[in-house]
C-alpha cells in the first residue's frame, strides 16, 4: 500500500511545487513508483513534469466532482516511474462544486463527505505506487483539507529566510486540527530546508531555529537556492532531466534516499 505524503506550507514561493515535482522524480529515479497529484489549481506541478493542460482529456477536478474515474486521470510522464494527475484552473471552483454534490446526496442512502473525497478517490489506486506525493495550494481550504484527510503523513517545506517561522503555528494548529477532526493517524513525514543562499549568517540562524523546534523531524539534506531549480519547470523538466549531474539533482535524490529510510526501506539499485 503507497505512502501519502501531503507537501503543505500556505504560504507561497517555499519550494512546495519544485519539492513535489523533484523529489517525486528522484524516487522514481531510485525504482519507486509515484504518482504525484496536483492539488493546486496553478496547475504548476502539472507543467512542470512536461505536462500540456491544453491537451489533457481529465483532470483532479473531474475526479474529486465524480465526473471521471480516477484511473482515466493519471498520466505517465517522460521521467521515470512516475504519474501524475493534473490540475488546471477549473479546480480553483471546487469548493462550491463539492457542496452542492453533498446537498445532492443527503436525501439518499449513499455517502458523501466532501472533505473526504481525495482520499476515498486515492484508495483505489495507492496500492499501484510506493509513494504518492500531493501537491498543495498556498492556502489551507478545503483542498489543502481533503490532502490532509488523504494523507499518512505532511513534508512541510520551509524557505530559509527570517520570515520562515512565520504561519508555521498556524500549519501546525491545522495539522493538529485536522487531526483531530478527519485524520486521527496523520503525522509530520519530515520539515525540509529549501532555497539556502550559501555565506548568509541569515540562513545559518534560520536552520538553528527550524531545528531546534522540530528537531529530528528536519531533513539533513538542504535545497540550496539554485538558477537551475528555478529554470527547469520552464523547459516542462524536473531538475533530474534539467540539470542530470548538478547540486539540484544530487540534493533532492540526497533528499528520496532520507524518505526511503525513515520509511523502512532502502532504495534499490539504479544501475
Amino acid at each position: 500500500m503507497g505512502k501519502i505524503i501531503a507537501i503543505v506550507n500556505q504560504k507561497g514561493g517555499v519550494g512546495k511545487t519544485t519539492t513535489s515535482i523533484n523529489l517525486a522524480a528522484a524516487l522514481g529515479m531510485l525504482n519507486k513508483k509515484v504518482l504525484v497529484v496536483d492539488l493546486d489549481p496553478q496547475g504548476n506541478a502539472t507543467t512542470g513534469v512536461g505536462v500540456d493542460k491544453r491537451g489533457i482529456d481529465g483532470s483532479i477536478y473531474e475526479v474529486m466532482t465524480m465526473k471521471m474515474p480516477i484511473e482515466n486521470a493519471i498520466i505517465k510522464t517522460k521521467s521515470m516511474n512516475l504519474s501524475i494527475i493534473p490540475a488546471y484552473l477549473n479546480l480553483a471552483g471546487v469548493d462550491m462544486e463539492l457542496i452542492e454534490l453533498e446537498k445532492q446526496y443527503k436525501d439518499t442512502d449513499k455517502k458523501f463527505n466532501r472533505v473526504m473525497r481525495l482520499k476515498d478517490e486515492l484508495s483505489k489506486v495507492r496500492d499501484n505506487y510506493d509513494f504518492i506525493l500531493i501537491d498543495c495550494p498556498p492556502s489551507l481550504g478545503i483542498l489543502t483539507t481533503n490532502a490532509l484527510a488523504a494523507a499518512n503523513s505532511v513534508l512541510i517545506p520551509v524557505q530559509c529566510e527570517y520570515y520562515a517561522l512565520e504561519g508555521i503555528m498556524q500549519l501546525i494548529n491545522t495539522i493538529m486540527l485536522a487531526q483531530r477532526k478527519v485524520n486521527p493517524n496523520l503525522d509530520i513525514e519530515g520539515v525540509l530546508l529549501t532555497m539556502l543562499s550559501v555565506n548568509t549568517n541569515l540562513g545559518l540562524e534560520v536552520i538553528s531555529s527550524i531545528k531546534e523546534f522540530f528537531k529530528e523531524r528536519v531533513y539533513d539534506t538542504i535545497i540550496p537556492r539554485l538558477i537551475k531549480l528555478a529554470e527547469a519547470p520552464s523547459h516542462g523538466k524536473t531538475i533530474l532531466d534539467y540539470d542530470p549531474k548538478g547540486k539540484g539533482t544530487r540534493a533532492y535524490l540526497n533528499l528520496a534516499k532520507e524518505v526511503i529510510e525513515r520509511n523502512g526501506t532502502k532504495e534499490e539499485s539504479v544501475g
